[in-house]
């Protein structure tokens, strides 16, 4: 909100001259106000091992993270470049395998990822589109420069509580929200199914028929998944709801089959289809992946695009937007230690107490390592896990990340921030609603924004220029 001089920066001025004429008070009461919205709606997220609570309500900041309209707008031009390039690199992979033979990305990398699919080799998909929807996580060190995290292409999660944060927002701060210009995001449900309907098959009606496959009630994002379904107006199915026949996707309805389009897929590649990848899989479709290749159904996103996500891959990424683009890359990568590598494993283990060091394919805050908040027993065995696979893992820098005021209950205090934008591409071009999830981590001094490991959400205004 401030400057290092402690002066006010522009975008937060309105904000600010609000909190100092607003009564402590009236930020609890409107803080307790918006808890009980959440839990009134069921907005929660489920915690895998946790004995004590299968549900859990994340924490929302009553304080909304602000970007101006320059900002967002480098932003954007950054994200739209950055995931084209990855786009453009999963075809490569899964076809002609260009950069592989230029010699840019080690060839193990994607053949011995845990997500490579052969499968998906000499596949043509629609409008050549293998991520449709992206969460690019985003952090800033200064005034003018943004660093990507790292980039979800699976089934990245999160914007229902971007959606949910602006509607509580609005019901509690509407004086407030009416002082600033603040860019809308509501339409994010249409422009997501928009895209989804976008790719869907050649052969496909003038209105395609949309589903999104869920893994069931007892995933952690079930509340996001039947949010979506519910906004925009399709079918919540599980796999048990779809069959094949003939190579066509087919939904079971009191009325009949009926042809599926498209499937917005929440489940993991492994358990799409048990004919194909897991054979134990009770989640999935028997011959989806047949129909997928037949070119009568759509999925989004793409099998295989797991390849391009892996903490390894990242540190490539910025090769890659240079071999596709002919650019230079306009986000920044977090300098990033190879342990596969001698020399970066020899430079991370000599400096784990200053390194923050993660599995190549952890997430959700498990698996890593932050060494300066580390005790040197744990240092101390982490470099063990290191050393018995230094191909699994990657270190970075402890960077210092801004900060973004929290309410406590002593006021205004700082806290660690990133941003997920989520980044919608479709056959007619690239999507942005502006802004994103911003991620807080509610503890004092810690870098870890994950909801499952004690952080919480804002609401994020980028202001009209």
């Amino acid at each position: 909100m401030s400057g290092h001089d402690g002066r006010s920066r522009d975008a937060y001025r309105i904000l600010q001259d609000w909190l100092k004429s607003a009564p402590p008070q009236l930020l609890e009461h409107r803080r307790e106000e918006a808890e009980l919205f959440f839990r009134r709606v069921g907005i929660t997220f489920a915690v895998y091992g946790n004995t004590e609570a299968e549900e859990r309500l994340i924490p929302f900041d009553i304080i909304p993270r602000i970007l101006s309209g320059q900002e967002w707008t480098r932003l954007a031009r950054g994200l739209e470049q950055r995931v084209k390039a990855l786009n453009m690199f999963l075809k490569d992979i899964y076809g002609a395998r260009e950069i592989l033979r230029a010699g840019i990305v080690p060839p193990e990398l994607v053949y011995l990822n845990p997500y490579y699919r052969p499968q998906m080799h000499g596949l043509s998909l629609n409008s050549d589109i293998y991520v449709q929807v992206a969460g690019i996580d985003i952090v800033r060190v200064d005034d003018q420069d943004f660093y990507v995290l790292e980039d979800n292409l699976r089934t990245p999660s999160g914007v229902s509580y971007m959606l949910e944060n602006r509607e509580v927002m609005m019901r509690l701060f509407p004086e407030l929200v009416g002082m600033q210009r603040i860019r809308p995001i509501e339409n994010y449900v249409d422009e997501l199914l928009g895209t989804l309907k976008s790719v869907a098959p050649a052969s496909s009606p003038w209105d395609p028929t949309v589903v999104l496959l869920t893994p069931g009630s007892l995933n952690s994002a079930y509340y996001e998944h039947s949010f979506l379904a519910d906004r925009m107006g399709v079918e919540l199915v599980e796999g048990r709801d779809l069959f094949v026949r003939d190579e066509m996707v087919y939904m079971r309805t009191t009325e009949g089959p009926k042809r599926v389009d498209v499937i917005y897929s929440r489940i993991d590649d492994d358990f799409l289809d048990p004919l194909v990848f897991r054979p134990d899989s009770a989640l999935g479709v028997p011959g989806l992946i047949a129909a997928y290749r037949a070119g009568n159904v759509a999925i989004a996103n793409a099998p295989g695009t797991g390849v391009a996500d892996d903490k390894a891959m990242y540190s490539y990424v910025p090769d890659i937007v240079r071999f596709y683009m002919g650019e230079e890359p306009i986000l920044k990568n977090v300098p990033t230690w190879r342990c596969r590598e001698q020399d970066s494993l020899s430079y991370v283990l000599d400096n784990l107490h200053e390194l923050v060091v993660k599995e190549v394919n952890g997430s959700g805050g498990y698996g890593m390592l932050v060494g300066p908040h580390a005790t040197a027993e744990a240092r101390e065995h982490f470099k063990g896990r290191i050393l018995a696979s230094p191909d699994n893992y990657i270190a970075q820098p402890t960077l210092a990340l801004s900060t973004s005021p929290i309410f406590t209950e002593k006021g205004l205090a700082p806290r660690h921030v990133d941003l997920r934008p989520f980044v919608l591409t479709g056959r007619d071009g690239v999507r942005l609603v502006p802004g994103g999830l911003t991620r807080v981590a509610l503890t004092e001094g810690s870098l870890v924004v994950n909801s499952s490991q004690g952080g919480g959400t804002k609401d994020t205004w980028v202001l009209s220029e």
